[in-house]
């Protein structure tokens, strides 16, 4: 489930990937990040692939949230 105002998403698996990398905050340009997809599968993200500002994250046992203060939130679930 998203919760998104006007702009997009802050994680990079939606339609518009962003400009950096949501788990180092480097750009996705820059290099090799498979490192980072392999984080990815297990963790949420802390940086906004937007506009790399670190993200607040909050990490329950059926969920995952971040949020960026530019772009909004977006919610994880962690059983499916």
């Amino acid at each position: 489930m998203i919760f998104v105002d006007s702009s997009p998403g802050p994680v990079p698996r939606s339609s518009a990937p962003g400009e950096w990398c949501g788990q180092c905050g480097e750009a996705v340009a820059s290099g090799d990040h498979a490192r980072c997809a392999r984080r990815s599968e297990l963790e949420p993200p802390r940086f906004c692939a937007h506009c790399r500002r670190r993200m607040k994250v909050q990490v329950t046992p059926g969920t995952w949230t971040a949020t960026c203060v530019q772009h909004g939130t977006v919610e994880h679930s962690t059983w499916s």
